[in-house]
């Protein structure tokens, strides 16, 4: 409904779009609304990560990474910004760097809600919590590289 009173607000585009890609579904509609939404607020960094975040969950891990650091630059104290990017280093083969990316996570959660995923992570890898609930599978036909 938010939509049909106002179709251009970012906002709005960010918070349906970003829904669908966390729940793995209408991934193409979500990725324009999401572009959209950039193309509205290039600097705002949660629309910035949605954007980065559907990449991902498309299994166009470079676009993701490339988005993903803007959008850690932007909010660099967002401790889910910098798991996603973790996320998606991993998968872009850059264990290194994932690992390092979730360590901040890490450090800046406040609640402790991000602290406990990438703990895990941490010690097993992403592909040991892939398929956990709150991230649900890459979408499907996308390819990861094994990490070692």
């Amino acid at each position: 409904r938010a939509l049909q009173l106002n179709p251009d607000q970012p906002q709005v585009l960010n918070y349906l779009g970003y829904s669908w890609v966390d729940q793995g579904v209408n991934l193409i509609p979500a990725l324009d609304m999401i572009q959209k939404a950039v193309a509205a607020a290039p600097n705002d960094g949660y629309i910035i990560d949605s954007l980065g975040w559907a990449y991902y969950r498309l299994g166009r891990f470079d676009e993701a990474v490339q988005q993903l650091e803007l959008a850690v630059q932007l909010r660099s104290t967002d401790p889910e910004i910098n798991d996603h990017l973790g996320d998606a280093y991993w998968r872009a083969g850059r264990t290194l760097e994932a690992k390092f990316q979730w360590n901040i996570a890490a450090s800046v959660d406040k609640e402790g809600n991000v602290k406990a995923r990438v703990a895990k992570k941490l010690a097993e890898g992403l592909d040991a919590v892939e398929a956990a609930p709150e991230r649900g599978p890459v979408a499907e036909g996308a390819t990861a590289p094994t990490a070692n």
